[in-house]
């Protein structure tokens, strides 16, 4: 991961820190927090202190964003939102919460993959009816998944869905001559074309950072050739309108959308109206307290131990 040296924070300054955790956050997470760093928490207020600080939450206050921070965590996994509040204070650590998201996510992309192939979605319609009709099931070994984004959700996707026999192919920055765990090759962002033709299922696990705002537009949904399409990643990743159309003229044959662009989507907006689409409540990988503390201990190990922490967050590229 490219983050530079210089943002392990010194261990001086580490050691001088003021521990300070969002007021929204959960006591007993405070408490276990107190318990890694050893050292009392304080609510994060209208101002920093004037020392060095070391802060756990969600968001960071424009007030908060000097040089005098040594290290934010996230209790998030997205850090897109956070980095677009405002500039990185140089030479501040930030690290991010993944725990078992990618097992959770991957659970919430194998069943909707399942249930479209057993057709839950339309047995359950007939039932409403009291309609008893036959309909077809769609075996998923030997079927193709692309899977946008090779981290660690990516890759959890992947692994699930390839022990149900599915081919996964994943989408990074660059091909990769030996892929990750889970997929059976992965080839670079610029040529997928050929691969979104011969695609099932398209998932999206990609982050937001500027390369990947709108990047499924027209383009990419113009070489679909009847695959669903799974968003688990981050909704402005997406055009809308491109995937609206698509929808229509049946290159996407269907849409499973845990994220959206601006969320929570009210009752009148459009979305609710795409043709074959079903939206959930960006609720695929919910983090809980226990995500954060972990993560937050490994990443605190690796600090203590002059590690990069494997959840660092480059903050040029936003993940």
């Amino acid at each position: 991961m490219a983050v530079p040296p210089g943002d392990i924070p010194d261990p001086d300054l580490l050691a001088r820190a003021r521990l300070f955790t969002a007021p929204s956050l959960d006591a007993s997470l405070v408490r276990e927090v107190e318990r890694i760093t050893g050292r009392r928490a304080e609510p994060m207020g209208s101002a920093p202190p004037d020392g060095p600080h070391l802060c756990v939450g969600a968001s960071l206050p424009d007030a908060w964003r000097t040089g005098r921070l040594v290290w934010f965590h996230s209790v998030n996994a997205g850090t897109d939102a956070l980095l677009a509040a405002g500039p990185w204070p140089a030479g501040a650590l930030l690290t991010r919460t993944v725990g078992r998201m990618g097992e959770r996510i991957a659970q919430y992309v194998l069943a909707w993959v399942l249930a479209e192939c057993q057709s839950v979605p339309e047995f359950a319609a007939q039932h409403a009816r009291a309609e008893w009709r036959r309909l077809p099931s769609e075996l998923v070994a030997g079927r193709t998944a692309l899977i946008y984004g090779t981290g660690r959700i990516g890759a959890a996707v992947a692994g699930l869905l390839r022990g149900c026999g599915i081919r996964t192919v994943g989408v990074a920055r660059a091909a990769r001559a030996v892929p990750p765990p889970g997929f059976d090759r992965v080839i670079g962002a610029g040529e997928d074309t050929g691969a979104l033709a011969t695609a099932r299922w398209v998932v999206s696990a990609l982050p937001l950072t500027r390369a990947t705002e709108g990047f499924f537009g027209a383009n990419r949904f113009a070489a679909v050739r009847g695959a669903t399409f799974v968003n688990v990643g981050r909704g402005a990743t997406v055009d809308m309108g491109a995937l609206e159309a698509a929808l229509r003229d049946g290159s996407v044959r269907r849409a499973v959308l845990d994220v959206l662009p601006e969320e929570p989507a009210a009752p009148g907006d459009r979305c609710w109206r795409l043709p074959r689409t079903v939206i959930t409540s960006h609720s695929a990988g919910i983090t809980a307290d226990e995500d954060v503390t972990t993560d937050f201990g490994t990443c605190w190990s690796d600090v203590r131990e002059g590690r990069v922490p494997r959840l660092a967050v480059d903050v040029g590229r936003g993940y």
